[in-house]
């Protein structure tokens, strides 16, 4: 949905309305959730663990089924380290797997391709944004791809909610913007900054800002120059210089408008934002896996036995947590 004419105002003005109405109401489901958090009993032992989906500083992440229903999840083990117990947390299972394996295998997405998957990451930050809620954490390796062709954002361990400004040092090296990196305080535009690099990055099959150290990486992102790959257009140009955009009160996403001025720029002009939120609109890759088990789709681990201490530190403490 490109920006509306005088002919398509009304109905421009009416899915403006509906969008609002929505992200209040889910506003207001997520708020009831936030303060009254849902309890499930499960149990480790509810649950036979198949294969190691992936690994990374905090734990590993691994294929359970679940005993009772026979249903797939993915269990992610948090390794607590210091009294050798973990936390475990029990998501979706989407065996279509990582993007960032899909975009290795084929090296670069067309526009086309790349501005799908894009829209959908505009939708969850105006979602998320209009909760209060920063992600920090976008990349490729985050994003999952379902059986339909779209993607789910996964991984929310950096995800907090901040009404004004926070200082915290996360995220990827690569995706970071550069008031994370100065220290100087950030909010929500961090995230639109990281779109810009994930687009990017599907476009041409690298990142915009890389170097053996991250902290020449840094030096790339605060200097503020992007180069471009040839082949890419003049609109996708002109979208990533306003979302690679080191000063915040020019960097799109974060200006008076908000995410109108991503949603009605010309690279996005194609886009059927309802549609891509219904679902309606075709997905140009679909991955192929054979059955709701199958992880054909991840690389494969070395397995290791999860070890769970007999005795729980600070089990008091932490007994309603």
């Amino acid at each position: 949905m490109s920006a509306c004419n005088s002919s398509e105002a009304s109905a421009c003005s009416s899915s403006e309305v509906s969008v609002k109405e929505f992200l209040a109401k889910a506003k207001e489901d997520f708020l009831k959730k936030w303060e009254n958090p849902a309890q499930n009993n499960a149990g480790l032992e509810d649950f036979e663990r198949k294969k190691t989906l992936g690994t990374g500083s905090f734990g590993r992440v691994m294929l359970v089924k679940h005993k009772a229903t026979e249903q797939y999840y993915a269990m992610k083990i948090l390794d607590k380290q210091k009294d050798n117990s973990n936390l475990y947390m029990v998501m979706e299972y989407v065996p279509g797997g990582e993007m960032f394996s899909h975009l290795r295998r084929i090296g670069r997405f067309s526009e086309p391709h790349a501005r799908f998957y894009a829209a959908q990451i505009v939708l969850t930050f105006e979602y998320l944004h209009s909760l209060d809620l920063i992600y920090r954490d976008l990349k490729p390796e985050n994003l999952l791809i379902d059986h339909q062709g779209y993607i789910q954002v996964t991984d929310f361990g950096f995800a907090k909610r901040v009404k004004g400004r926070t200082w915290t040092l996360c995220g990827t090296p690569e995706y970071l913007a550069p008031e994370i990196i100065l220290s100087k305080g950030y909010n929500k535009a961090v995230d639109w900054w990281a779109l810009g690099v994930l687009i990017y990055e599907m476009a041409a099959g690298y990142p915009p800002f890389f170097a053996d150290q991250p902290i020449q990486i840094y030096e790339k992102i605060v200097s503020g120059k992007v180069r471009f790959p040839s082949h890419f257009s003049s609109d996708l140009k002109d979208l990533l210089r306003n979302l690679l955009q080191v000063d915040l009160t020019k960097r799109f996403g974060n200006l008076k408008n908000g995410v109108s001025d991503i949603k009605t720029h010309k690279w996005f002009a194609t886009t059927d934002w309802i549609a891509i939120y219904q679902r309606k609109v075709e997905a140009p890759f679909i991955p192929k896996f054979r059955g709701s088990g199958d992880t054909s789709n991840f690389d494969d681990y070395e397995e290791e036995e999860i070890r769970v201490s007999i005795t729980e530190k600070c089990s008091k403490e932490f007994s309603e947590f």
